[in-house]
């Protein structure tokens, strides 16, 4: 991984940092002066390349966004306008926001409250002959129960679509998330893993779907045989504009190349919080024990027991940012509002808070901040 200037606390410490490859320059710059500079050659390049390294089998799809990824994976799902699925409450609202587009109805599960991903339990009170899929987000990085949800589906012949935007590089049990189920989304979001300033990957296991999936990323258009001169001149399906730039993948291919050394890293820092707030009182890390997952470390989540806003408050003093990032997705009218039936959810609500994490900080940044949170609030 290249070197990069840290964070000092007198400057402060901010909540998140793009990571940009020294390397990612100097493919783009080549990309900008070669024949492609949409979707080309380093597109493809970049499939491979991150189907061998996260997905197994099955094959990979990149598209212009990590919501791209996911209304993609819910259309080749064969999801439609009046079906039912079984949706996380607490994510991005681009987790949901996709069946919006579709007509599709939401349930929302409630959080577990030691990780905040789905609830298994609530899972299967919520699934019925109308559920269609299952959807799981991996939150902050750290893999759901995956043998459990997989029961579920199995028995309701569902499939499961993972938005693993937190989790490149986690593993469940020795697999690899991204080989795990039907579909899985990655985000390339600005300040993720990796990045392409924006974007996304959609790995696929039943490899049969991939021209589909490539025709609707592309209008509609059978784009490999428009390319050939072979196209019948005629569209079939309703398509998108989802499809990633060479740009974009030429800066994906350059984080990729080190993506190890990201994963060590934002891991040594979530290992430094584990430490550093051990013992510690009033504040409770999110997902720090879980002998049979491996976190992906993109977010360091915990629950403070009293007065959230005055430990932001008091972090803010010391030049250090915190946030809640992400929400309960039922606080949005565009939801249909609040459901009175999450009691995990609604224990935590006011009490969980985002610290930093990202290549830019150090250990001894992380030292500093669970320094000075042990001094009280």
């Amino acid at each position: 991984m290249n070197e990069m200037p840290v964070m000092h606390e007198s400057e402060g410490i901010v909540l998140f940092h793009p990571h940009v490859p020294a390397r990612a320059i100097e493919e783009v710059t080549q990309v900008l002066h070669s024949r492609w500079i949409g979707q080309g050659p380093r597109v493809a390049q970049f499939e491979t390349e991150f189907t061998q390294r996260f997905a197994g089998p099955g094959a990979s799809i990149a598209v212009g966004s990590g919501t791209d990824a996911l209304h993609l994976a819910y259309i080749l799902a064969g999801l439609k306008s009046g079906d039912e699925v079984i949706v996380p409450v607490f994510t991005c609202t681009a987790t949901n926001i996709p069946f919006l587009y579709m007509g599709v109805t939401v349930r929302f599960a409630d959080v577990d409250p030691e990780t905040l991903n789905i609830n298994v339990n609530h899972v299967r009170e919520l699934i019925n002959e109308k559920t269609k899929a299952i959807v799981c987000v991996h939150y902050g990085g750290l893999p759901c129960d995956m043998d459990e949800l997989q029961a579920i589906a199995k028995e309701y012949n569902v499939p499961i679509i993972e938005d693993a935007a937190h989790a490149p590089g986690a593993t469940y049990k020795g697999k690899k998330v991204g080989e795990i189920s039907e579909f899985t989304m990655f985000s390339f979001q600005a300040i993720k893993h990796i990045t392409t300033g924006d974007g996304g990957m959609l790995t696929i296991q039943d490899k049969n779907l991939i021209p589909k999936a490539e025709r609707i990323r592309w209008f509609g258009i059978d784009r490999s045989n428009k390319q050939k001169g072979t196209w019948e001149n005629d569209i079939t399906e309703v398509g998108y504009k989802y499809q990633m730039t060479d740009i974009s993948a030429a800066m994906g291919l350059a984080s990729l190349h080190e993506f190890d050394e990201i994963l060590s890293h934002r891991q040594g820092l979530f290992e430094a919080y584990k430490t550093g707030l051990k013992g510690a009182t009033g504040i409770t890390l999110i997902g720090d024990h879980a002998p049979d997952r491996t976190h992906a470390a993109w977010l360091c989540t915990a629950l403070v027991q009293k007065d959230r806003p005055g430990f932001m408050r008091m972090l803010r003093d010391k030049k250090i940012e915190s946030s809640q990032v992400h929400y309960r997705n039922d606080r949005y009218s565009i939801f249909g509002g609040r459901r009175d039936d999450l009691p995990n959810m609604d224990a935590v609500e006011e009490n969980y808070i985002v610290l930093p994490l990202h290549t830019k900080m150090t250990v001894e940044n992380v030292k500093y901040i669970c320094d000075v949170i042990k001094k009280g609030w």
